[in-house]
């Protein structure tokens, strides 16, 4: 029997580059700006130090994130987007326009469910 790939649609390509908790978070912080690994763990509430080392190092190879270490003591490292991360932003932008609507209609949805609950106790 021929087992054949299955050919990756390109949503399916952005998700497993970006997917997951922690990795859209992470671009979050560094289209703010220029980040130490410190400073990431801060700003992200619930990550591990292994997780964020995990994602960053995920992130690096599949060249969304660069890595600059600086010959110091202690040693000084900054995570910064690469020109192909900052190319994500619109894609965050418009995730971030999406999760407001989705949260108004959400919002709207459970005022009215709430509305129609009360009518009918009234009718009973």
């Amino acid at each position: 029997m021929e087992i054949r790939d299955r050919a990756t649609c390109a949503v399916e390509t952005t998700i497993e580059a970006i997917g997951g908790r922690w990795k859209v978070l992470i671009l979050r912080e560094l289209f703010i700006e220029v980040r130490r690994f410190g400073q990431l763990q801060r700003s992200l509430s619930g990550i591990t130090q292994k997780m964020l080392t995990q994602q960053l190092r995920e992130m690096e190879a599949d060249g969304l994130v660069h890595r600059q270490v600086y010959a110091e003591v202690p040693p000084k490292v900054e995570y910064s987007l690469t020109p192909l991360g900052e190319t994500l932003k619109p894609v965050l932008d418009a995730m971030h326009d999406w999760g407001l609507l989705f949260l108004q209609h959400r919002e709207t949805k459970s005022a009215s469910e709430t509305s129609e609950g009360q009518k009918d106790r009234y009718n009973e």
